[in-house]
Formats: C-alpha cells, sequence, structure tokens
C-alpha cells in the first residue's frame, strides 16, 4: 500500500514536459535580453577556457584564524558586476564611482530642471552587460520598467496589514517580495523543463521584473508606516527614480537628484558581502529571484550590514545633543570622540572591512551636500567630525582604516530633505542593492554556476589536522 501511495504521488508530481508551459508577461522592448543574447555565448567560452587552463591555480589560500573570522578576504568566488579596491574603492565593470557620474546617461530633464546624476536604469544596463548604454538604451530600459510596474492587489493588502501590526519596514519588504514569488517566470520554466542554458532568459524576466516593482513596494512601505497610506499613482513618463520619490511623497527636483545618486552607489559592493553572498548562495540552489532576493534582504537588515546606516544617524544626532551645539568646535568634537572611545564604544560609520581610504561613496553624497545643502546644521556637523575623526582614530590605533564608509553620510542627506525616519532608510538601500545582486544572478544563470557547497570542519579537526600536518622535528643522530 505505502509503495503504491508513493508510486502515485511520484506520478502526480512528474508533469510531462510537452504539457507544461511558460510564457513571459512582456517582451523586453528595450533591447537589453537581445543584447545578453549576443554577450553571453562568448562569456561562457571564456569562462569554460578559464577553468580548463586555470582551474588548477591558486587565487588564495584560508588560514585558521579566516576560517574563525567570518572567512574575511578569503578570495574563494567570482563576481561579476563589480570589484572593491582598497585604496580606490568600489568599480562597477571597471568604472569608478566619479567615471559613473560622468559617462553613464542622465535623466531627461523635466520643467527646466537641469539633471547632474546618473540614473539606476543605465547602470543596469552597464552592470548585466559591461557596457555603458547610450542614453536611448537607458530610456528605453526606463520605460520597460515602467511598463512592468503592477504591484498585485494581495501584496497591497498585505503592506497594508503588515504596516498596521507595526512590522519593522524591512520585514514588510521581505514579506512583499516573498509574496510576488507566485509569480516568477523562472520557477515556471524550471517546472517546465527549460534547459539549463535558458535559465538565464527567465531570471533576467524576473530581475526585471522585482526591480520595476520595488519602488511602489518601497513607497508603499514608508507611507503606510509613516505618512497618510496614501501613493501618488505611477507616472510612466518620469525616469526610475523620480517616479520613486514622487510615490514616496516628495516633488523636488534636488530630491530626485539624490535618489538617482543614492540607488547608484549604493547598489553593488562585490560579492562577498552578506546581502550580495545570500541572493548568490540561495540562488545557487536554483530558488528563484524572488526567494533569492528575499533572503538577501534578511541580510542587508542586520545591523552590521545595511541597518548600519540608521545607527549612524541616530548617533550623530545623540552626538549633537552631547556636544551641545549645531556647531561646535574642533576641540569640542575630539573631546566627545574620545569620550565615545574611551567608554568602550565605537564611532559607527567610520571604517571598513576592505577599504583603506575615504569611502568614494562616501566623498559623492559630500560633494552633493557641498552642492545642495552647504549650510545644512547636520551636514556642517558630519563634516566637522569628518575632519576630527580620523586623527583621533589613529592616535587611538585599534582600526586599520580611520576614514568614513558610506552609512557616515547618507542620513543627513534624507534628513535635509524631510525624511526623518531612520527605521525606514534600509529599504532604500535595498531598493538600491537590488541592482547589483539580481545583476549577478542573471550572470550565474548564464555561466551555469553550480549549488554553493563549502567544506566545513570543526575546531576538533582543527586541533588534530595542525598537529599531525606540522613536521615533527630531526631526530639527533647519536653517532
Amino acid at each position: 500500500m505505502l509503495a503504491r501511495i508513493c508510486k502515485n504521488a511520484a506520478n502526480k508530481a512528474r508533469v510531462p514536459k510537452a504539457k507544461r508551459s511558460y510564457s513571459t508577461t512582456r517582451k523586453d522592448q528595450s533591447g537589453l535580453s537581445k543584447r545578453l543574447a549576443e554577450i553571453i555565448p562568448a562569456k561562457r567560452d571564456e569562462v569554460k577556457k578559464i577553468r580548463a587552463e586555470l582551474g588548477d591555480k591558486l587565487i588564495g589560500t584560508c588560514s585558521v584564524e579566516q576560517a574563525y573570522a567570518g572567512m574575511r578576504s578569503v578570495k574563494s568566488m567570482t563576481w561579476e558586476p563589480s570589484l572593491l579596491d582598497p585604496v580606490e574603492g568600489i568599480r562597477f565593470r571597471g568604472h569608478t564611482i566619479p567615471d559613473l557620474q560622468k559617462l553613464l546617461p542622465k535623466a531627461p530633464a523635466k520643467n527646466g530642471a537641469k539633471t547632474e546624476e546618473p540614473t539606476p536604469e543605465g547602470l543596469l544596463w552597464l552592470l548585466l552587460t559591461g557596457e555603458v548604454p547610450t542614453a536611448t538604451q537607458a530610456h528605453a530600459l526606463s520605460a520597460e520598467l515602467a511598463a512592468r510596474a503592477h504591484v498585485p492587489q494581495h501584496v497591497v493588502r498585505l503592506l497594508s496589514d503588515l504596516s498596521a501590526a507595526g512590522l519593522h519596514p524591512m520585514s514588510q519588504l521581505v514579506s512583499a517580495v516573498s509574496a510576488m514569488q507566485k509569480n516568477s517566470l523562472f520557477a515556471q520554466a524550471y517546472q517546465s523543463g527549460a534547459k539549463k542554458t535558458e535559465y538565464w532568459q527567465t531570471t533576467l524576466e524576473d530581475t526585471l521584473n522585482v526591480l520595476a516593482v520595488l519602488p511602489e513596494i518601497a513607497a508603499r512601505i514608508y507611507r503606510n508606516s509613516f505618512k497618510d497610506g496614501k501613493l501618488a499613482p505611477h507616472d510612466p513618463s518620469l525616469d526610475y527614480s523620480a517616479n520613486f520619490a514622487r510615490q514616496l511623497g516628495y516633488n523636488s527636483a534636488d530630491f530626485d537628484e539624490l535618489m538617482r545618486l543614492y540607488l547608484v552607489i549604493h547598489a553593488d559592493h562585490e560579492g562577498g558581502n552578506v546581502s550580495a553572498h545570500t541572493t548568490r548562495l540561495v540562488g545557487s540552489a536554483l530558488s528563484d529571484p524572488y526567494l533569492s532576493f528575499a533572503a538577501g534582504m534578511c541580510g542587508l537588515a542586520g545591523p552590521l550590514h545595511g541597518l548600519a546606516n540608521q545607527e549612524v544617524l541616530r548617533w550623530v544626532v545623540e552626538f549633537q545633543k552631547k556636544v551641545g551645539t549645531t556647531d561646535p568646535t574642533a576641540d569640542q568634537v575630539k573631546k566627545a570622540l574620545w569620550d565615545t572611545l574611551n567608554a568602550g564604544q565605537v564611532v559607527p560609520g567610520y571604517g571598513h572591512a576592505v577599504l583603506r581610504k575615504t569611502d568614494p561613496r562616501y566623498m559623492a553624497q559630500r560633494e552633493f551636500a557641498l552642492k545642495h545643502l552647504p549650510n545644512d546644521p547636520l551636514f556642517k556637523l558630519v563634516s566637522k567630525i569628518y575632519e576630527v575623526a580620523p586623527g583621533v582614530l589613529t592616535e587611538h590605533g585599534k582600526t586599520k582604516n580611520p576614514w568614513p564608509n558610506v552609512d557616515a553620510h547618507s542620513g543627513c542627506l534624507l534628513v535635509h530633505y524631510g525624511m526623518t525616519e531612520y527605521e525606514y532608510y534600509t529599504v532604500l538601500f535595498g531598493v538600491s542593492r537590488a541592482f547589483g545582486v539580481l545583476s549577478s544572478l542573471v550572470w550565474d544563470r548564464a555561466l551555469s554556476l553550480p549549488l554553493e557547497r563549502p567544506k566545513s570542519v570543526t575546531t576538533e579537526w582543527i586541533k588534530s589536522h595542525i598537529t599531525h600536518s606540522t613536521p615533527a622535528a630531526p631526530k639527533v643522530s647519536e653517532a
């Protein structure tokens, strides 16, 4: 009886491939999918050749300390969209952030307002293809995302319920993206028996669909949790960032520019960080982009990762109260910093696991502030800390990198434009980070990367292995 039940269940689960089909909800009108189809075969051949010719070459080693210390700096994975240089900072497909600000297309000017910051749509094209897009390509991709921007009603209702229950904004983001998983074209294609070499196509479709709905999902989280719950209708005539700003409740050309800059500079930071690696790891099990991205956002929500931006701003506000003025002297800032360190606390926003200079993302935001809000009191305090903190931290001697990272600056910009809800900041980070981690996921499927399964060992194994592998001292001859 049990055998017959199992056999019947197996027969039901075994769906004939010819009777199952899947289709995309839209045909890509931007030309991105076509261009990737042209690029991928050559990249596959390149990777195949590298693995054949260089597969036995070592690219790094792992010490016992690294095994215990979170595998820090162990070279053990590939990541196509970006590479982090400890001196120059992040490079997106070989381009620095200043490069991107010059090379990537800008949003079309509206009502005479000049745009100077690059768009995340243009960055998406670059991350996926490795090519700087033309203005026509970037604008076509923007229109493509706008045409896909539809959030199902069950997700709208879910977000309303979750905000009413008081869930953290990041929990709402993870839940909403997970609730859209039923729309995954990759999952449908896999169940229909799609070829392994075709997985990237529906991964790309899912990626574009996820990116398209994220602004509305994120805006609903903000409006439901902190405002009146009302949302401006989607305006397909606007670029991605400006439309996001309208749905958040902002109608300012300067805030549009801030959103473009914010979404570009936070988009990717190579593959070893928690949100990127989690998305990669979950995707390696052939989980679809909705589930993979949702998993990555669970990692981003941690205080040692994406949540750090809100922690920095909270600290800066408390710091301002401690010094007792909005315009402290360098000596006052220095004393307050030493008080923080002597109390056994860290200076949040300073130091980075890899970088050994001021984070270029910090500098991009600083330049934006100097241009748009040079007299803002909170920005002036952040600037004063920037002038004093590296010297104090160097003298303190317990940090390898005394310079600020991206989290040390983003909060004061958002506060200037009225977004004071710290708990929401990581959701903005998540919208941006989707561009990088999902671009990489497309390439993971294009290159048929396998399930990730590193080898783990126990402390007892390490003790035994190290002891037994250490050469014994040579015996002294009695002769």
